[in-house]
């Protein structure tokens, strides 16, 4: 497969059969993703393979209860778990409520597998910790990586999904993976071979978020 149709149409990626994904594809996957550049080539990411279902089901259900608040501010018109305006859901309530826009992440159990990528807080360069912002850069660490596995992924006709919806759980996977104090989740990916292969993907022209010199400078155009 040409490297241009893996980046159009790596996809995410939320339903899937129920063929399995071995060990040796994983393997495969992981020793061309493992090439993605780190900060000072420290690659503080580790990645758990996660096959018991009991385990993938509870990561699943800790999606879940996020992805219901997440619903919920939505259909408030709000922009989920926004760092600068507050949100006027009501979170305890929103958890209660089913949302069968994310039923999939109940039934993870049933996932061929599900990947869980951590960063090692004491090797990543966090160069925004003393800014007085929600911090984002770390990830500059991790996240190559995670992209080159589903990259990867989806040259072995596989696909995934990058999600970050366990993190308000992060202490409950934390002892639930046995993951050190030092390492924080970065990602979660499920993957397995697609239900449907999408081709053709919905995103913005490079003129409408590139802009010259400034901000509001003018747009990047192309040429030819």
């Amino acid at each position: 497969m040409k490297f241009e149709e893996v980046i159009r149409t790596t996809f995410a990626c939320r339903e899937f059969t129920d063929d399995p994904v071995t060990d040796e594809t994983l393997y495969r996957i992981l020793e061309l993703a493992r090439f993605a550049p780190s900060g000072g080539n420290r690659q503080g990411a580790h990645v758990i393979v996660v096959r018991d279902q009991e385990v993938r089901q509870k990561l699943g259900e800790m999606c879940s209860s996020t992805l219901r608040i997440y619903g919920a501010q939505v259909d408030a018109g709000e922009n989920p778990f926004n760092s600068v305006i507050p949100s006027k859901v009501d979170f305890v309530e929103a958890v209660k409520t089913p949302d069968e826009r994310f039923e999939m992440f109940d039934r993870w159990g049933d996932l061929p597998v599900v990947l869980v990528v951590s960063i090692d807080l004491e090797t990543v360069a966090s160069m925004d910790k003393e800014l007085d912002r929600v911090g984002v850069v770390t990830g500059g660490s991790v996240y190559p990586l995670v992209w080159n596995i589903l990259l990867a992924a989806r040259s072995e006709g596989l696909a995934g999904v990058l999600t970050t919806a366990v993190v308000p759980e992060e202490e409950a996977a934390r002892k639930l993976l046995g993951l050190p104090e030092t390492h924080a989740i970065a990602a979660v990916i499920p993957l397995g071979v697609p239900v449907k292969q999408l081709t053709k993907l919905s995103r913005r022209e490079v003129e409408e978020f590139t802009t010259v010199d400034q901000f509001d400078g003018p747009n990047l155009m192309g040429h030819g």
